[in-house]
């Protein structure tokens, strides 16, 4: 969905990602980074009748939102990619959608081990143009934004 008006979000945020059944993951605004990244383990295409298939499964054991819940995706692709030290790496790419400030946005992530870091996921340029304006100075808005819109819902 395409909105008109850019929506002001802050440094991180929680997102949901219906396709895959996580809610409230942790993501770091990156304005740095062109694409989205997200931290993955077990990445493998494995060939069945249908074609080939990309299986991957979402975070890390050590992450407390792990499930170990195996996603398949038969649409991906490689991407070459520069990481934040400067190294050129291969990486698969996959398409989702997310949900932010109770809009959902389709969006493409590499795949990446990010154990060591902070944040599971980092959002990029290429979904961040064109739909948001950063305020470094503020966090978690669409979470908070979503949970307020829940709280005056009356039944």
């Amino acid at each position: 969905m395409k909105r008109s008006l850019k929506r002001l979000i802050g440094k991180s945020d929680k997102v949901d990602f219906p396709d895959w059944g996580i809610s409230a993951v942790p993501v770091k605004i990156d304005s740095g980074a062109y694409r989205s990244t997200i931290d993955c383990h077990d990445v493998k295409v494995v060939k069945k009748k249908e074609g080939k298939y990309l299986q991957f499964i979402l975070l890390n054991p050590n992450h407390p939102m792990y499930t170990g819940h195996l996603i398949e995706s038969a649409k991906y692709r490689k991407s070459h990619v520069k990481s934040s030290n400067g190294e050129k790496q291969t990486r698969y790419v996959v398409k989702t959608t997310i949900k932010l400030f109770d809009e959902f946005y389709e969006t493409e992530f590499t795949l990446s081990k990010r154990e060591d870091m902070k944040f599971p996921i980092l959002l990029g340029r290429k979904l961040l143009n064109n739909n948001f304006i950063i305020d470094t100075s503020k966090s978690n808005l669409s979470w908070t934004y979503t949970k307020r819109k829940k709280k005056k819902v009356k039944f």
